[in-house]
């Protein structure tokens, strides 16, 4: 895992966790516009390293590492964590962590449940197949990637993602994040924005934004009509900072 930070480490702390097959950089804007008022930390997940490859192994052993760096370089203290999918699931994993003081948690398509044997052997499959493709440079899975899940500004990153993740990583990632989440009732004190769309499988982000709310009443929860996973995030940057600091600063 490798740490990018950005601003001046006097402000107050904001923690941004990407997703699965998303590079670090999908960010990019959020950065720009959060460093100038805080100090950004963003993780580059393993699995999902550019550079050199490392391997994903649990939802777990990535939330410790965060942990450790949190309370080393930031004495604990974080304004806002946010994460996008499978980010948003060691986010709300990191929140369990009595020793962190959180004041914003930030979930956006979070996959706070469990899918049985066979859903993870379809998923697995699928993902495999995209990333040897993409390995290739297949133009078709490119050109779907593009219409799917990210920009074209970012399909540069995302191959260098593709060329270094391994196949135990995709195992590990399916079985790790579709595992089962056992909902805490965080602190009071900490608010908590759950976003989420409406097409596809979103239905199980909104699913999970009730369950949230229901255990930690505090939550707010945003539904963006007509949008599918992660789409604000990544193909609408510049709303998601402003739905963000609108939250924040209320």
């Amino acid at each position: 895992m490798i740490f990018h930070t950005y601003g001046n480490k006097e402000n107050k702390a904001v923690v941004l966790i990407h997703g699965m097959l998303t590079p670090w950089q999908i960010w990019n804007y959020s950065i720009e516009k959060f460093s100038k008022d805080y100090y950004v930390v963003v993780p580059e997940l393993d699995g999902h390293t550019e550079l050199t490859p490392t391997v994903f192994h649990s939802i777990e052993e990535e939330t410790a590492k965060i942990h450790d760096y949190i309370m080393e370089e930031l004495n604990g203290d974080i304004y806002l964590l946010a994460g996008l999918s499978m980010g948003g699931r060691i986010a709300a994993t990191l929140a369990k962590s009595e020793d962190l003081s959180i004041e914003n948690l930030v979930l956006d398509g979070a996959p706070l449940t469990k899918v049985n044997g066979l859903m993870k052997a379809i998923m697995k499959s699928n993902y495999k197949t995209i990333i040897m493709k993409s390995k290739m440079h297949d133009a078709k899975i490119l050109e779907q990637a593009k219409k799917d899940f990210l920009p074209e500004n970012m399909i540069p990153y995302y191959i260098k993602i593709a060329e270094n993740m391994i196949m135990v990583s995709v195992n590990n990632i399916i079985d790790s994040v579709f595992s089962h989440f056992e909902y805490p009732e965080y602190k009071s004190g900490m608010k908590i924005l759950f976003m989420h769309g409406t097409k596809g499988n979103e239905s199980v982000s909104a699913k999970c934004a009730v369950r949230m709310k229901k255990i930690n009443p505090q939550t707010e929860i945003r539904s963006f009509d007509g949008l599918g996973h992660a789409e604000l995030a990544c193909f609408k940057p510049e709303q998601w900072y402003e739905e963000v600091r609108s939250f924040i600063s209320a």
